[in-house]
């Protein structure tokens, strides 16, 4: 159809190329198959064709084909439901929505058709419509919420209409899927927890929505999994039975949970949130994944909670859940499953990030011994555990509410005491991931202009950069370079942005002089550093470090900058070295140079050149298949193993 040919066809068809009509024959001829694999394809073929191809004709098309569609529908089972929905809902994004030709009646027909388990993905398809008839979209929203009926029905303790919308009460064939497997049943509610979640972040979503309601659904099948229900039915007693301690369905609900904190609810119901958040909090039977989401969820909730209506501070409700939360904290950081650690560790992180100014949270924390654990976790036998302690103690920190043995007496003891354990970590820590955290953790305090950072601005930069330098992981370089860059855009006057608690550099003090501003580099050795970089064998690294050394060019470029050394030892001891490093030669430390010398270097280095080059793949000499197989071959010739398979 989309070939040359005279004039427009006819949306009805009988002017079409012979070839055309033919494809459609076979088309039909398939969706009357017995066979479901030919009817699968037929309906993948017109999905593609209505998604890609927006001419008339295709309504012409859908026209012709539709009651060979709609005949699906009466055969059991219907075949290729998937394929199915995906073409009703291909077909209704396209024009052919938008005119009147049956689709909407088929839509309909096919929600009611299908099973509780097949309607869903079509349902949620069908709410996220822009133009849509509405009676379809309450069937559709009905259609979503049929299960969460089932579960609420299930565990009232009193009769009554659940509070969903009209539609949506759980028929007697959800009741059926709900009780024929265990399969059926959870996968059935993780569907629906899963499409409702994605719906609720939407602008199209149905209005009014039942929050409420839903509230109170996710609280009750947390408390059917966590075996809290007390059912008041036999499906009740059945999904207790299915339901206790499945871990897919608690990570479905406990998402489901953090994504309705955006909403509001009454305080009872909230009351009930927090309190069977709670309950997985401190339940020994909660794994790890589970234990995790559910740290997820609370902090939503905390986050969305409302302030007191008096000043910026936290509602009572949230101040007395914090008073219980923060014991549960504590000892899930000296639980001995690491993953439990390490995700209460991110939670605190978290939660001081942005509570770290409320004098309740503040208050509650110091009060508690979570800071101290949290310091005595950068030496955990885990890795990742150590990573999440120092990002924390890091966190802490920026807001004043790290403490050590030493006391508050002394603050300026356990500041110090924190910035020599980091760097002591950044130096000798065998592991990629703490090291890696370090550095982010220094970067961040030079943005926010943290007391360690102040005390001695150039010296911290110099520890710093000393220790990333020397470090083989390629990401602890990169946010090396990051460093720096910060720490050059501090000098030239364009500072990051600061955290209020922490004690920043003088904001009135005017730009230092482009002169001053080399000096302090070489006073640190970041030339040094950064020159180095350039030519590491990792090429995130090197691309990181050409692009410092541009910007710094071309902020002296502007100024007119100290002149060209010529070729002073210096230079000539600069260019040397460059030439070692490039060769893949370590050499020796430059020491500290002068600005000259090194202005002088940048300038006669192409740099732009050298970034053409590093964007380019590593494979761009030769990116031919039998290069890619000559390197598998090499490969297994040095491990002696699979080659035949290789081959």
């Amino acid at each position: 159809m989309r070939g040359p040919a005279e004039g427009h066809p006819s949306p009805q068809g009988c002017d079409w190329p012979a070839c055309a009509q033919k494809i459609v024959c076979h088309v039909e001829d398939s969706l009357r198959s017995t066979a479901t694999l030919q009817v699968t394809q037929a309906l993948n073929v017109l999905t593609t064709t209505f998604g890609h191809c927006h001419s008339p004709w295709t309504q012409g098309l859908w026209v012709r084909l539709s009651p060979l569609v709609a005949c699906l529908l009466e055969k059991d089972p219907i075949p290729a439901s998937h394929s199915l929905v995906d073409l009703l809902l291909s077909v209704a994004r396209s024009p052919v929505g938008s005119s009147d030709c049956g689709l909407w009646e088929t839509l309909a027909q096919t929600l009611s058709h299908l099973s509780p388990t097949q309607a869903g993905p079509l349902a949620l398809g069908i709410l996220k419509l822009q133009d849509c008839p509405q009676a379809l979209k309450t069937q559709a929203f009905g259609v979503l919420l049929q299960p969460l009926a089932c579960v609420l029905k299930a565990a009232a303790q009193a009769p009554g209409p659940p509070g969903f919308p009209e539609g949506a009460t759980g028929d007697s064939i959800t009741v059926d899927t709900f009780l024929s497997s265990k399969s059926a049943c959870v996968g059935l509610l993780c569907q629906a927890l899963a499409h409702l979640e994605l719906l609720q972040l939407l602008p199209q979503r149905p209005s009014p929505w039942p929050q409420a309601p839903l509230l109170r659904a996710a609280v009750a099948i947390l408390r059917f999994c966590h075996g809290s229900a007390a059912p008041t039915s036999d499906v009740g007693g059945h999904l207790c039975a299915v339901l206790a301690g499945c871990v897919r369905v608690q990570r479905a609900a406990l998402d489901f949970l953090g994504t309705l904190s955006q909403g509001t609810g009454p305080q009872e119901l909230v009351t009930q949130v927090f309190a069977v958040l709670l309950e997985y909090l401190t339940s020994p039977d909660s794994s790890p994944m589970v234990l995790k989401k559910a740290f997820q969820a609370t902090l939503r909730w905390l986050l969305g909670s409302p302030k007191a209506p008096s000043c910026c501070d936290l509602d009572p409700h949230t101040q007395l859940f914090l008073g219980e939360l923060l014991p549960v904290l504590r000892k899930r950081l000296c639980s001995p499953c690491w993953e439990a650690r390490d995700s209460g560790l991110e939670f605190l992180t978290q939660v001081t990030r942005h509570w770290g100014g409320q004098a309740a949270f503040r208050h509650a924390l110091l009060a508690s011994e979570v800071p101290e654990l949290t310091g005595q976790l950068l030496r955990d036998p885990e890795s990742y555990v150590r990573a999440s302690a120092v990002t924390a103690t890091g966190q802490l920190s920026s807001w004043g509410l790290y403490a050590t043995p030493t006391g508050p007496e002394h603050p300026e003891v356990q500041q110090e005491s924190l910035f020599t354990e980091l760097l002591h970590i950044l130096s000798t820590d065998s592991e990629g991931f703490p090291r890696r955290a370090v550095m982010h953790v220094f970067t961040q305090w030079l943005k926010d202009g943290h007391a360690d950072v102040a005390e001695d601005l150039e010296q911290f930069v110099a520890r710093v950069l000393q220790a990333a330098s020397q470090d083989l992981d390629w990401e602890v370089r990169a946010q090396g370079l990051e460093l720096a860059l910060v720490f050059l855009e501090q000098l030239l006057g364009q500072p990051g942005s600061r955290c209020p608690y922490a004690v920043a550099l003088p904001e009135a003090a005017p730009p230092a002089t482009l002169a001053q501003v080399l000096q302090a580099l070489c006073r640190v050795q970041l030339f040094e550093f950064a020159l180095r970089a350039l030519f590491d064998c990792d090429r995130p690294v090197a691309q990181k470090s050409c692009d410092l050394l541009l910007f710094l060019k071309a902020k002296a470029t502007p100024c007119g900058g100290p002149q060209e050394a010529g070729a002073s030892p210096d230079v000539v001891s600069v260019e040397a070295a460059l030439q070692r490093w490039q060769a893949g030669e370590q050499g020796q430390p430059l020491g500290e140079l002068e600005p000259e010398a090194v202005m002088a270097v940048l300038r006669s280095m192409d740099l732009e050149g050298l970034r053409g080059m590093l964007a380019k793949s590593s494979d761009h000499m030769e990116k031919s298949p039998q290069s890619l197989l000559q390197d598998m071959l090499a490969t297994v010739g040095v491990l002696g193993e699979n080659e035949a398979d290789c081959y």
